[in-house]
């Protein structure tokens, strides 16, 4: 078994002396690997390195043109080492094969997309008074920190990190304790082909080195993952030192099925909504509202697809994964063990044993339907394979129901009729809205945030480079 050990001032920092922590396979829940248990000083000296990596002439002397290159020569990187990179992430998180695979190409997408930004990132001239030019530039934001959470480890890791690069900042990442894997990949990659102190990686527990970090004077903006109690903490660390945020928080986003819909279509997407990487995901599809006269046929459709689901680790060429560790397992069976007495559980709601793989975290995948859209498994993010479902009796029931809880993440509306579409679509309080279909594959064009507790700020797209620049007004006095 390989140690991972940090990469701090363009050194590898884990000796026999430090602390570790021990990384467990979900699927098989035995040991993958140890991190090195990161504290304060490990913290402070990655800023300080990364302070002095700005300023260098070395990282300055990389044009925009450059950065470009760089990262276009990183997604073909990426693309070489696919299949190792995603035998890394399926060994952390125990999602299937297919996924991952998914995720790597998505990964290597958004280098590819910022690649072409980087030279690209404009100030304008601003017409004030004869003999005056006044000009905007953008300059790097400074230290950007990025916290990276277990679910999408790769992905999440590349797309801050390659909008950072773009705009000429330097990087730390701090992986998640569950999934060092194929951040500690990358980071050899970044090691070998960047200046000094441009990229660091750092690992151990949030409430340590994470606070350490958020907290820390010389870091110049934050990008969070994770979870709303965990983001609180970070932005109010952060408006310590007067610090930006991006903070994506997570959601309890609605499917809405009209009596309308092509449930053939609906179906499949509502299904991969909830149980893509065991519901483990963000902008889950984690609340099914549909109308009351269509409600029977499709939950019994749903039903018949839920129970055919196969739940295993990625070697028996399973659908659903397992829960990422004990604490979260623990804590889903909780929740479905308390369920409200006037709800109904319709399929799932139990633990599975996998033959083989008995000490793994499996749930069964889960339908509920609530009697009541209050209910605390319909409000509260459960992050697992659950679906709660709530019928509706017209429009603005279901426009009024999607907008009840404090997520606002991502959306799905099904229906044939236009106007309902873009009717709806537009009183929806959510960052993304998707009509006849739920997610897009990487969506790397798409700005991706959200509204009220899912989050400040976007990701993706051309807009994200918005969080790593910071713009300088120079006014020039023409005198003859």
């Amino acid at each position: 078994m390989e140690k991972i050990q940090m990469l701090i001032d363009g050194a590898w920092v884990g000796s026999e002396n430090e602390q570790w922590i021990d990384v467990i396979n979900p699927a098989t829940g035995e040991l993958i690997t140890q991190i090195v248990r990161g504290n304060e000083e490990h913290a402070d000296r990655a800023v300080q390195t990364a302070r002095k990596a700005l300023k260098s002439k070395e990282w300055k002397s990389f044009k925009p043109f450059e950065r470009g290159q760089f990262l276009q020569e990183t997604a073909r990187y990426i693309r070489a080492n696919a299949e190792a990179l995603a035998e890394l992430e399926s060994l952390d998180i125990g999602k299937p094969s297919a996924q991952a695979k998914a995720d790597i190409e998505a990964a290597a997408r958004y280098f590819e997309f910022y690649s072409g930004l980087a030279d690209k990132v404009f100030g304008d001239t601003i017409p004030i008074e004869e003999d005056l030019l006044n000009v905007t530039v953008m300059d790097p934001i400074g230290v950007t920190l990025h916290i990276v959470p277990w679910n999408y480890p790769i992905q999440i890791t590349a797309r801050s990190v390659a909008a950072a690069i773009a705009t000429g900042n330097v990087v730390i990442v701090k992986s998640s304790e569950d999934t060092p894997l194929t951040t500690n990949f990358l980071a050899k990659w970044f090691h070998e082909k960047l200046p000094k102190g441009v990229f660091q990686h750092l690992t151990g527990y949030g409430a340590e080195i994470g606070s350490a970090l958020t907290s820390h004077p010389g870091v110049n903006q934050i990008t969070f993952t994770g979870s709303v109690p965990t983001g609180i903490a970070v932005m109010k660390s952060a408006a310590n030192n007067v610090v930006p945020v991006t903070l994506e928080l997570g959601g309890k986003s609605p499917n809405v099925v009209f009596k309308d819909a092509d449930l053939d279509r609906a179906v499949p997407a509502i299904v991969n909504s909830i149980v893509q990487n065991a519901g483990q995901t963000c902008s889950a599809g984690s609340r099914l509202l549909v109308d009351e006269t269509i409600a029977d046929e499709l939950i019994e459709k749903l039903v018949e697809k839920f129970k055919h689901l196969k739940v295993g680790p990625p070697a028996n060429h399973a659908e659903v994964g397992p829960i990422i560790n004990e604490k979260q397992y623990k804590r889903i069976l909780e929740i479905l063990g308390t369920i409200d007495k006037q709800a109904k559980i319709l399929v799932g709601g139990e633990a599975v044993q996998v033959e083989g793989y008995e000490n793994g975290f499996y749930i069964r995948p889960t339908i509920i339907e609530a009697s009541n859209h209050n209910n605390s498994f319909v409000q509260e993010e459960i992050f697992g394979p659950v679906l709660s479902v709530v019928r509706f009796t017209d429009v603005e029931e279901a426009i009024e129901l999607a907008n009840a809880t404090d997520y606002g993440l991502v959306a799905g509306v099904w229906t044939k009729d236009i106007d309902v579409a873009h009717y709806v679509a537009s009183r929806i309080e959510s960052g993304q809205v998707f009509i006849n279909s739920y997610g897009a594959a990487g969506g790397v064009q798409m700005p991706f945030g959200g509204y009220k507790k899912s989050g400040i700020g976007r990701e993706k797209s051309h807009l994200a480079v918005q969080n790593y620049i910071q713009i300088k007004n120079i006014a020039i006095q023409v005198q003859l």
